[in-house]
């Protein structure tokens, strides 16, 4: 799928055994090897460069066969030609994550565990000009996990350590702006992305179009996506289980996906529908405006809309459903500050869905997601990047919602603190540090505040 809405990062593996160790072994004994793709962003992986995995086409001609061209000197030179440099444009990259997650929920109980991990993966250049092959394999391992205090989706459940291959997908390159992708691989959608917020990302088993295309006269950029998505694998887990499965229903059904993006200066409008036969179909439709207001200031406006509903045989809940969200989102930069404001509805007969992604609604933040049905949410947030540290930054935020029209559920408060250091030059290129707190205040039922506390480290390299 296109990933702005569709974006792969559009221009973004069998397990591997044991530890991390044993991951990152196994890749780099591919070495030049393969590595299948699918959409362009991909990853966590990296396959990616940091964006998403490999692009590429396919030839026809199967190794070891020769085409009657090939019996000229000049077609044997290209070939070798395409072939060194497919090696020589081969990227590898790896990544060391580790993250410390602490929870405290509404009944007292707590969620608490430090793993370590990340991936490694390979990206191969083009051969023949079509063709690129990318693998990423993914651990988890436990530094520390009581058996008490599972539930941080760092590890498996049982705060279980795990390892997988992702990633392993072919880039079938027909243009230089449009490509194929099929296999596994991590994508980045409104409701089908990586979630890359916890040791390693979503990844899904899929076949994807993807392209772009330059519209006479000026009148700017389209970009679309059409693909088919088998199934999914969880943030932390090591296996892929059929998307309807992961939605919650007893029957394997896939989603088809289709989608556009219309870009002009600072105007955008995407729409992209998921429908998933006899589950549920998801509708989602975004646009988005730039006004400049003099000097340097532009004021961004954004808005967007959900519909989501049961249909066929009603599989998912055995009964049919509606809900929708409609959100309004506004921006305004200022020197090294960003200034947010953002308001979320949500309607309809049910609470709203994300089986295979994060939420994308403007109120959705580090705990809850503000999406449950006849919940309000208003979000204020303001950012700043420091001047004396480059690479540093800090934002605070808070969500007011209203009560759900769902008995027994009670009007939450959020907010949230974040500070990030990820240094742009030098020796420390590649490191990324992050702090993340969370409070949510619920108003009813006797319970304690919820807070959320987090700490990663991120360190990329690739050669």
């Amino acid at each position: 799928m296109i990933t702005h809405p569709f974006k792969s990062t559009v221009n973004r593996l069998a397990p591997l055994r044991e530890c991390a160790c044993a991951a990152v072994a196994s890749l780099a004994a591919l070495g030049c090897a393969t590595t299948a793709a699918a959409q362009q962003a991909s990853t966590p992986a990296p396959t990616r460069d940091d964006a998403t995995g490999a692009e590429a086409a396919m030839s026809s001609v199967e190794q070891g066969r020769t085409p009657i061209e090939g019996s000229y000197e000049e077609w044997r030179q290209w070939r070798l030609e395409k072939r060194q440099e497919a090696f020589k444009d081969t990227k590898v990259q790896f990544n060391l994550r580790t993250y410390y997650f602490d929870r405290n929920m509404f009944d007292g109980s707590e969620s608490e565990a430090w793993a370590i991990g990340g991936w490694a993966g390979v990206k191969t250049g083009y051969f023949f000009d079509h063709l690129a092959l990318a693998v990423t394999g993914y651990t988890s391992q436990p530094l520390y996990a009581p058996d008490n205090k599972d539930g941080t989706l760092l590890l498996k459940p049982g705060q279980e350590p795990y390892s997988v291959l992702g990633e392993l997908y072919g880039d079938i390159r027909i243009t230089d702006e449009s490509h194929i992708y099929a296999g596994r691989k991590g994508y980045d959608t409104p409701y089908i992305n990586r979630n890359d917020t916890r040791m390693t990302p979503n990844t899904f088993d899929a076949y994807v179009l993807q392209g772009q295309a330059e519209l006479d006269g000026g009148w700017g950029t389209l970009k679309y996506g059409f693909g088919y998505f088998d199934s999914i694998k969880e943030r932390n887990a090591d296996e892929f289980v059929s998307m309807s499965v992961d939605a919650g229903a007893t029957v394997k059904r896939g989603v088809v996906t289709a989608g556009g993006l219309y870009q002009n200066g600072g105007f955008s409008f995407g729409a992209i529908d998921y429908y998933c036969a006899d589950i549920i179909n998801i509708g989602y439709a975004e646009a988005k405006m730039e006004f400049p207001l003099g000097g340097d200031w532009k004021l961004r406006l954004a808005a967007q809309f959900s519909d989501q509903c049961s249909i066929g045989d009603n599989l998912l809940t055995g009964e049919s459903f509606s809900a929708h969200q409609f959100g309004l989102k506004a921006e305004l930069p200022v020197g090294r500050a960003l200034f947010t404001a953002a308001y979320t509805a949500a309607g309809g007969d049910a609470n709203m869905r994300s089986p295979w992604s994060g939420y994308p609604g403007y109120t959705s933040v580090q705990v809850q997601d503000f999406n449950r049905k006849g919940e309000d949410a208003f979000l204020l947030r303001a950012g700043y990047e420091f001047a004396g540290v480059e690479g540093l930054g800090a934002y605070v935020l808070g969500v007011l919602g209203t009560s759900p029209g769902e008995a027994g559920q009670y009007r939450q408060d959020e907010c949230d603190f974040n500070l990030q250091w990820v240094p742009p030059n030098g020796c420390l290129k590649g490191l990324a540090l992050r702090l993340r707190y969370a409070v949510v205040e619920q108003h009813g039922g006797n319970v304690d505040n919820l807070t959320d506390f987090r700490v990663t480290c991120n360190y990329t390299y690739h050669f």
